[in-house]
């Protein structure tokens, strides 16, 4: 397995998109403005890189950008500003009506 780096990026409408990359991370955030790389960033240039986290194995890697493309912005949001505690709380399911 070879080192890789998941990253998060705020798009121009202020969207976030998390990708994965075996290259540097600021390389491919450059191709994702110069419009390398179609689809969801394309339309949506210039993105800003807001997170980004190292890993020395593809795996661990590939299930960490999985489970955070699962998450609400809101907790997206968390990670990005470094506030851990919150994670949990925005954990949690809605309750039914």
């Amino acid at each position: 397995m070879t080192r890789a780096t998941v990253y998060i990026v705020k798009c121009c409408d202020g969207s976030f998109y998390t990708g994965i990359t075996h290259r540097d991370v600021e390389e491919r955030v450059s191709g994702h403005n110069s419009g390398t790389y179609p689809g969801y960033t394309f339309l949506r240039r210039p993105v800003e890189l807001v997170y980004s986290c190292d890993f020395d194995r593809s795996d661990e890697a590939i299930a960490w950008e999985r489970q955070i493309k699962g998450w609400s912005r809101a907790k997206k949001q968390a990670l990005i500003n470094g506030d851990f505690d919150a994670l949990p709380k925005l954990a949690s399911r809605a309750k039914p009506r």
